[in-house]
This record gives C-alpha cells, structure tokens and sequence, in this order.
C-alpha cells in the first residue's frame, strides 16, 4: 500500500491512484477547485434552470432524497432557483427515527414526495446475495437509489434529474470524462457502487427480472428520447460537506447526537445499520475505514493537518460496529459467526498478512496494524 503525502488515503481506495510524487488523485482534484471559476458555473445552472422552465412541465425536476443533509441542500437550491421538483425516496430497510424526522422535515420546505419501498422479502434476499458475492450488501440501495429517478423522469415527462457531489471529483478518479456535469451509464458502472452490475446481471432460479424492476436503470437511448438530463449540483456551486451541513442545518436539518459513521456527525445519520456494515467492510477490503475518507476531506478543506489526521487515528482503536452487525444479522437471518465467515472471503490478501495467529497489514501508515480477530 502506498499512501498519499498529502492526506491519509492508501492506493487500495477503488478509482484513486497516488502519483510518481506521492499525491493522490482525490487531492490533485482538489488542488484544482480554487481555480474554478464557480460564478461562470453558477451562470450555467441558471442557464439550465430558464431552459428547464421554459419546457412548461408539470415537475421541472426529480430529486433523489433520503432526508440527509445532501438531498436537503438540493432541494433548497431547487426552490431556490424557482424550481418546481418532485422528490422520491428508495426506502431502506434500515431507516431509523432520526432519518424519517429530517426526511418529514425535507418535505415539508414545499415539495411533493414519493418513498418508495421495495418487496421486503425480495430486498432481504438481494442484500443478502450481494453481500456473499462481493462482501457488498449496499448494491441493491445503490441500484435502486440511481434507477428510480429515471423511471421516474421517463414516466412522468420531467426533464432534469438532480444530484449532489460528483464522487469522482470528490474522491478521486482517473477518468477526466467522468467529472463533468452529468451522470451518465458510464459514470453509473464506474462509481455507482454496484461492482460494476446492472439488475439483468443478478437475475437467476431466485430472483427474475419483473421482481428487479426497481433496480433497472433505463438505457441512455430511453433517456435522451425524454431529453432527460442527470446532473451533479456540486459541479455548478462549490462543495464542502461542513459548509452544506452548517447550511441545512438552517433550514431545519438535524444531525445525530454523536458520528455514525467516520467523524462527521451529520452523515449517514437515516440508516440504522447498513452504512455502518458497508463503510466498516472497507477494512478487509483495502485496509482503511470512513474516518479515513473523513479526516482526508478535512485536510483538503485545510481545517486539519495531516498529522493530526494520523494522531487522530492513533487513537480511534476499533471502528467494528457491533451493535449494526447484529441487526444486519437479525435483517438477513444469518447468524454472527456466517457473518464473519462471508467477511473473511474479501480480506484482501494483497494487504493483509498472518502472523503468530492474527491479522496485520504491514508498512502500515504509522506501525503495522495488528487485527485481534475475536470473532
């Protein structure tokens, strides 16, 4: 593992790279922000908001909500803008007290609304499937959370789709195509956090493809014959996860009473226990956790050093969410030990080495790590 000179990301993170002087490909993307010319960008968003209305519809736009602070501060920049959306929401299994009160709060700033739940019986199934394939058990949310938008646009003739940040920005990518304004089916296999897989290619003896309708993306042809356009709104106004919490927060936005998951309180704060199980696999897979992305954000945003980035996970310990694997457990009806036993299959080898009976990653980023498995 190599990790970057700037910030704390290793070279495991999928689509990040760290260059010949030790920069990451997150933090490069960062250096070039300030030379944004962000009024020029905000121009084009107006642009497209005349274009948009213009078109006389019934819904100018569909918003992805789940109530958190992102899908909040775009439906307060949508109204903003004189924007009339409506909001639809793919329901997890997993949505706690917190998350419905920000998500009534969402809808209650003047949008019309759907949340959408997918067959529980059906959903369990898929999670549980995805999660022995690819130690991912949030494909099904990520499939489902980019293909109702569309179905929606192309069913009910609304020309725009708004999302948040472009995480190829955000987070690093190589692909200079894929930073751009729109999402596109190549960005949807690249970073939809699907292991590159469409609905067809989970069709089998136990789920057929009528039942996965929820999770198929229309093709761009369908798109396009609806003149329907996806875009990032984090590529027209200047992103910053602190700034869009503190911004929210005035419109009604309440984060959790303590960090979920990594070190920002206001984030993943309406899932009770998926998002912890899939950030904390991120361990196994390539030696490093949310925190990580987290204090990595925080140091391209210059509110923190990288060392005390580091001294900071010095300190941490184990991030292993016990409590959320247990529900996850009680939701998939497996029990704690096959858990563990499907985890084990995507230690990624390439990092990790055993020694004397336990887990270590060596040339670790301050020491080698030891991994205690008391599982």
């Amino acid at each position: 593992m190599r990790y970057c000179k700037k910030c704390v990301l290793p070279d495991s993170r999928p689509n990040l790279t760290v260059n010949d002087d030790g920069i990451c490909t997150a933090c490069m993307s960062s250096n070039e922000k300030p030379k944004v010319d962000w009024v020029n960008r905000e121009a084009m968003f107006q642009d497209l908001v005349d274009e948009v209305k213009e078109q006389k519809r019934n819904y100018d736009c569909v918003i992805p909500v789940s109530g958190g602070k992102d899908s909040t501060w775009q439906v307060v920049k949508a109204l903003e803008y004189g924007l009339k959306p409506i909001c639809v929401t793919w329901r997890t299994p997993a949505r706690n007290g917190l998350g419905q009160k920000n998500l009534d709060n969402l809808i209650s700033l003047g949008v019309d609304h759907l949340d959408f739940s997918v067959n529980p019986k059906l959903e369990r199934k898929f999670t549980l499937k995805a999660f022995e394939r690819f130690g991912s058990p949030v494909i099904p949310m990520h499939m489902a959370i980019h293909a109702l938008p569309m179905q929606l646009a192309i069913e009910k003739n609304i020309p725009l789709i708004l999302w948040g940040e472009n995480s190829a920005v955000e987070y690093g990518g190589d692909d200079e195509k894929l930073k751009g304004m729109e999402i596109t089916r190549s960005w949807l296999m690249q970073y939809g956090v699907t292991h590159g897989t469409t609905a067809q290619d989970w069709v089998g003896n136990d789920i057929s493809m009528s039942e996965l309708a929820p999770y198929h993306w229309p093709e761009e042809a369908e798109l396009r014959a609806k003149n329907v356009r996806a875009v990032f709104l984090g590529q027209y106004f200047s992103w910053d996860p602190k700034l869009t919490a503190k911004f929210v927060s005035e419109h009604g936005f309440q984060a959790a009473s303590d960090a979920v998951v990594g070190i920002f309180d206001f984030a993943d704060v309406d899932d009770a226990f998926l998002m912890s199980v899939h950030h904390w696999l991120k361990w196994y897979k390539f030696g490093f956790t949310r925190t990580w992305d987290n204090l990595s954000l925080e140091i391209r945003a210059g509110r923190m050093t990288r060392t005390e980035a580091i001294e900071h996970l010095k300190a941490l310990g184990d991030e292993t969410p016990h409590k959320e694997i247990e529900m996850f457990c009680e939701y998939t009806c497996i029990t704690r030990n096959r858990f563990f036993e499907i985890a084990e299959k995507f230690r990624n080898l390439n990092i990790w080495e055993k020694r004397k009976g336990t887990w270590q990653i060596p040339n670790f980023l301050f020491g080698d790590k030891v991994w205690i498995d008391e599982n």
